[in-house]
Parts: structure tokens; sequence; C-alpha cells
């Protein structure tokens, strides 16, 4: 890469102040406190300070890069989609008819994207810190899990209009807990927790597969809570995205346990059904909650967001090439143009469609085009590596994307930094795992 050569001529004239500084030597700690403060902060802090951690993780991983004798950054074949898409978006930007509110969304995606590069360029170097920042993402949702659980039992009240209860009894209509995550809502936590609990069944996974038994047992127990508090969001778009997070799952534990435990998986596979089944049938809150997916127009939520739709594909095929520029603020604005009346929205409820809509159609096959790699490289992996730490690394991270992209197909809590930092890091590590794996062959 161009920047190599950069990176190369200051550490060779840095090198003597790199010898002769703690600080400098010490950056790969930092680095890693500074991720997994990242997670911690995310359970109680605002955007703005989530984000100001993050942008500090960036400017140590290039304070290392510029001092670090031999340090380079060298991208996985996937991630050359993701530069395209970092390139449409800064275009898109400069042809933005509200420059200024579309730079603050560009400032946004600079800080994520400058935190997926910063920790795969730790994780390359540092694959054995995979389990800590798994142990921290999992210890964060656990807490919102207990979090959730408190509050449902304290009955919390709405802070706005959270579902449509005009055509519910009382007993059907539920108590939506949304945890410690700010702003609080309720989608954001279903989010949190789809992107989330993958850590935990990894985590869990990992330790089981160590010999740490009573650990792994008890990573898998808060698993189980924070699935548990997940219905308790009421959130249908999380609902989705853990139906899709548990087949992801079985899907890849049948590579695993079908052959030697067969009777086993059926057990667990077969229990899980009984469970989920049995709580559509006897919690009538949870049941009306999942049939009003299903109500169409006949649910407001539903009506709601199929207006939304319909309005940004209007603003999608007025601005198709490089859309409107980046950014729920600039998106807004330009929404008021089209919405129906008494239907202000503050994004497109599709991540796909905000994309589109954002920064063109070219940004978004360039997203998707990283997305379908990197999920096509990671399988691969799974299906022919016999290193099965680095399986259940890859495989965490395939099955929180997952969920969350199809949770993405309903809502846009997507774009919350809670969310963004999570899903970035679970690329993170399959990029991390896939590059070393390139190099040892």
């Amino acid at each position: 890469m161009m920047f190599n050569k950069l990176f190369k001529f200051t550490q060779t004239k840095l090198n003597i102040l790199y010898e002769n500084s703690l600080f400098l030597q010490s950056l790969d700690k930092l680095i890693f406190a500074s991720i997994i403060l990242v997670f911690l902060a995310s359970t109680c802090m605002s955007s703005d300070a989530i984000g100001f951690i993050a942008l500090i993780t960036t400017f140590l991983t290039v304070l290392q890069l510029l001092t670090k004798p031999d340090d380079k950054c060298e991208p996985n074949h996937f991630e050359l989609w993701l530069l395209a898409y970092f390139m449409i978006v800064v275009i898109s930007l400069a042809g933005s008819t509200l420059f200024a509110l579309s730079l603050k969304g560009f400032m946004k995606t600079v800080t994520y994207l400058g935190f997926y590069i910063s920790t795969v360029h730790y994780l390359k170097n540092n694959t054995n810190k995979i389990p800590y920042i798994l142990a921290a993402i999992g210890l964060c949702v656990s807490f919102e899990s207990i979090a959730g659980i408190l509050q449902n039992f304290a009955h919390v009240d709405e802070i706005s209009t959270w579902q449509d209860v005009s055509k519910l009894n009382p007993e059907e209509v539920m108590t939506r807990v949304y945890g410690t995550l700010k702003p609080y809502n309720p989608n954001l936590l279903g989010g949190y927790f789809v992107v989330g609990i993958p850590s935990l069944f990894g985590l869990g996974a990992y330790l089981l597969n160590n010999k740490h038994t009573k650990l792994g047992l008890t990573s898998l127990g808060f698993s189980l809570l924070s699935v548990v508090t997940l219905f308790l969001t009421g959130c249908r778009g999380s609902y989705m995205g853990c139906m899709v997070m548990f087949i992801a799952t079985f899907l890849i534990a049948a590579k695993f346990l079908w052959n030697k435990y067969k009777k086993v998986f059926i057990a667990i596979l077969t229990s899980c059904v009984v469970l989920g089944t049995s709580a559509l049938l006897f919690i009538s809150s949870l049941r009306a909650r999942v049939f009003s997916i299903f109500a169409m127009r006949q649910d407001s939520s539903n009506s709601f967001r199929f207006n939304v739709y319909h309005s940004s594909l209007e603003m999608f095929r007025d601005n198709w090439l490089l859309g409107i520029g980046v950014g729920n603020k600039n998106f807004r604005e330009i929404y008021g143009l089209y919405m129906r009346t008494g239907f202000d929205a503050l994004s497109a409820y599709n991540i796909f469609l905000e994309t589109a809509v954002e920064s063109g159609i070219f940004a978004l096959i360039a997203f998707l085009g990283f997305l379908f790699v990197m999920l096509k490289d990671g399988i691969c992996f799974i299906l022919k590596s016999t290193k099965i730490n680095e399986i259940i690394f890859v495989s965490t991270a395939i099955i929180s994307i997952c969920g969350v992209m199809v949770h993405g197909f309903v809502d846009t809590v997507f774009f919350r930094p809670q969310i963004q930092f999570i899903f970035w890091t679970m690329a993170a590590i399959i990029s991390s795992v896939l590059y070393n794996n390139k190099c040892e062959n």
C-alpha cells in the first residue's frame, strides 16, 4: 500500500524516539484498553462520548503505525469493497445540497471505519485477545439483560408510544424494557442484544472447548437470560434477527455435533423449538406482539413504516446516483419534501434503503459487496479449517452480523454507536482471523 511507504519513512525517522519512549512501546495495551472502554461506555454514556473514545482508539493506532518499526497496514481483498464504499461516500458528501449537515454524518462514518481499521490492525497482531473482547461485549450484554429483567418486574412506563394498543386487551399489552442504553428505546436494546448475544454463545463455546466448563456454562446461562430479555423488549425486528441468529448457530453447530453427538444436538434443537412455541402459546402479550408483525396496515407501526418506505423510495428515485449525503439530520431535512402529512421520520427504517438514499446505488452495491465477500470467505473458513478456536471466533462474528442485518430490514437502530461498534468489531474478528490464516498458507 502507498501508506506503508509513508509509515516506513516515519518509523525510520522516529526509531530513536520509539526506542526511548515507554508510552509508544505501550500503545498495544492502550489500544486494547480503549477498545474495551468503547463497549463499557456504550451501556451508559452518550453517543458523543462513545465516539470520542473510539476516536482515541483510531489516534493511538495511527500513532503506532507511524512509530513502531516494521508495522504496516495490509487489507484483505474484501476490504477493497469497503474502500470503494468510503470513496463513494466522500463523493456523495461533496455533492450534497446540505453540506454542513452531511459533514456531521460523514464524520460519524469516519469514526466507525477508523475504529474498524484500528480493531483489525490490533487483532491481526493479538488474536489471543479475541476471547477478552468477546468477554467484554458479553459482560455488557449480561448487564443490560439484568437491567431489562428488573425493568420488567418494575413495570416501567413507556417514555413514548412504542406499541399500538388500540386493538389489544389489557393482558396483551407488553411492558417493553429498554435497559440503560441512551437514548432509551426498546428497539435499540433489542438490536443491541441481536448483535451482542452471539458473543456470549461464542465465549461459552470457546471456554467449553478449552475445558473451562464452569465459566463456559455461566456464559451460556447469561446468553439464555439475554434472549429472554430480548423478547421483553417487544422489538419485532429483533425477534426476526434472533430467529436468524438461532438458525445460523444450529447450522454451524451441526458441523461439530451431528456425527458424534447427534442425539444431543436434536435434543437441544427440539427443546428450543418447544420453549419458543410454549412462550407463544402461553404468554398473551408476546403472542400479540409477534402476530402484529403480520398485521400489515392494521398495525399503526407497520403502516407508519410502509409510508416511510414509500417516501424513501421516492427520495432514492430522485437521487439514485450519489444520494442526498450521509447522516440522519440530513435525511430528515430532505425527507420533509417527500413525507406524507403526519408521518415525519428520522430514517428510512431499512439500513439498505437508508444507505442507497444517503449515498446512492453504488455505495449500496459496495457495502453489500463487502458483506457478501466477507461472509462467503468466513463460511469457507469454517467449512475447511481444523482450528476449533478460530472457527468459533469467525462463527460468532458471522452469526452476529447475519442477525443484525436481518433486523436492519425493518429498523435503523443499526446506525446507533452501541450497535455499530460491536458490528465493526465482529467484522474485524473475521478479517483478522482470515488474514492470519492467509499469511500462514
